[in-house]
């Protein structure tokens, strides 16, 4: 069956809504979070319907659907990403789990494999989210280390004419992003896992842009570490992943203490249990988590290389009419070799706030500001751009709508 945006739609319950007077919802954030489809509302209100106990505890029923739900929606999670069910540690969202690698690895004792020392060098880049810049900022001021990073050259694309200069014996960890949320760049990982590797420093991955939006088997990327969260991948809120190898899971000291991920407690001392469950102390986010599972079941049905080929035909359309405005400039990469689904562009002297209120007044939802990447847009040379980012459920007739919306904006603004 041939892909029908127009029929994915029926699955997602607000698109049934109107705005500002009535108008068509045209959804263009989905870089922001996605929609959620009925299977994932129903998902997660079952579990609180009929099964909801805290799992990993107790011996009665409900305590044991409960469990068998989790861990259902891990295995199935560990399948999306190619990976095995011990690999995968379920956190409140992305940014925890950058934080919780962070303090971990900070907390490393010498003689662990991630123990940092004065001198010792984290590698970022310039199109980093803040949630992949500001945890290693801290942890490199916490230990002496030294925050290096690639720079980003006018197309928007990594800089890696320096890759060995910037990537050196002394680099402990990489943490780089997949795609970029405001340039859309899709960052070439075999070259960089490759130095990261030949180093022997770590590499991990912030896939929230990515995992949602194309495959990503993180066997055959030979990465170490991968992160992203639900919301992003028509999944709840509240719930994130991160991926570790399992020999590094063992070696990584625990981010948080409490119940469920100790093996043995004393008064004076506890020892951890395996991982995942070290990493995940407390009552996990289980209706999310549920809820988690079953988008990635849903968007393996409709198939992620169908939702990648999709995205690639309506952000390619999207650019090439944006290009036609006058006094538009698109900050990002305008050709779709390695390119995603997330367009960035400014308008003239038009604040992209003022812009961003004009496209909502006319149904048109998109996100305006520095999308929590500062160094990446003074880089670019820009206060603050109007991102339209798209997924399964865009249509060129959603692009056309935009691109309608700012034409009239620049009139309006004249």
């Amino acid at each position: 069956m041939a892909y029908d945006p127009l029929v994915i739609r029926k699955d997602f319950p607000i698109f049934d809504r109107s705005i500002r007077d009535g108008k068509r919802l045209v959804y263009l954030d989905s870089g922001a979070t996605s929609q959620k489809p009925a299977v994932v509302i129903d998902a997660e209100s079952n579990f609180y319907r009929k099964h909801n106990a805290a799992a990993h505890r107790g011996a009665h029923q409900l305590a044991e659907e409960a469990t068998e739900a989790i861990e259902s929606a891990r295995e199935v999670v560990a399948n999306f990403l190619s990976g095995t069910v011990d690999e995968i540690v379920f956190t409140k969202h992305s940014t925890e789990a950058l934080n919780l690698l962070a303090y971990s690895i900070g907390n490393s004792p010498v003689g662990n494999k991630f123990h940092l020392k004065a001198g010792d060098e984290i590698v970022v880049s310039e199109m980093e989210h803040h949630a992949n810049l500001i945890p290693w900022q801290e942890l490199a001021k916490r230990t002496g280390a030294v925050l290096k990073w690639f720079e980003v050259n006018p197309d928007g694309r990594l800089d890696l004419s320096n890759i060995d200069s910037v990537v050196t014996s002394r680099t402990k960890i990489v943490a780089l992003t997949h795609q970029s949320n405001v340039l859309g760049t899709i960052n070439p990982l075999a070259q960089l896992v490759k130095r990261t590797h030949d180093v022997g420093a770590i590499f991990i991955l912030d896939a929230c842009q990515s995992v949602p939006h194309m495959p990503v088997n993180v066997a055959a990327l030979d990465i170490d570490f991968l992160v992203f969260s639900g919301h992003k991948a028509v999944g709840p809120t509240g719930v994130g992943v991160l991926w570790g190898r399992a020999s590094l899971l063992a070696e990584l000291p625990p981010f948080l203490f409490g119940g469920s991920m100790i093996e043995s407690v004393t008064m004076t001392d506890a020892t951890w249990a395996s991982a995942p469950r070290k990493f995940e102390p407390g009552v996990p986010n289980m209706a999310q988590i549920v809820g988690l599972g079953t988008a990635l079941n849903y968007l393996t049905d409709i198939g992620i290389q169908e939702i990648h080929n999709h995205e690639i035909n309506i952000t390619s359309y999207a650019i090439s009419k944006l290009q036609e405005i006058n006094e538009l400039r698109i900050v990002g990469p305008t050709d779709m070799n390695l390119r995603g689904g997330a367009v960035s562009f400014t308008l003239g002297e038009i604040h992209p706030h003022d812009l961003g209120q004009f496209l909502d007044n006319s149904g048109v939802a998109v996100r305006t500001g520095h999308h929590c990447a500062w160094p990446l847009t003074r880089k670019m040379g820009v206060a603050a751009t109007t991102r339209a980012s798209f997924y399964l459920y865009n249509t060129l007739d959603d692009i056309d709508v935009l691109v309608d919306a700012v034409s009239d904006a620049q009139k309006y603004f004249a």
